[in-house]
């Protein structure tokens, strides 16, 4: 196989996100089988981080 463009017509097809069902967003990886944005899939918690404080408030002002 050669470089550039003709091998990266071989990369489509390979979908690794989708919308996740408990956040919405589409973060949900298929292949890890968890959601990088809420943590679904992986444990019941939602995935929450003390620096995210402000984006959290950010967002809901919306």
């Amino acid at each position: 196989m050669t470089k550039g463009t003709p091998s990266m017509g071989k990369k489509s097809g390979k979908k690794n996100f989708m919308r996740c069902r408990r956040c919405g967003k589409p973060a949900y990886h298929l292949r890890k089988k968890r959601c990088s944005s809420c943590g679904f899939g992986n444990s019941a918690k939602l995935r929450f981080f003390n620096w995210m404080k402000n984006s959290k408030k950010k967002s809901c002002k919306k």
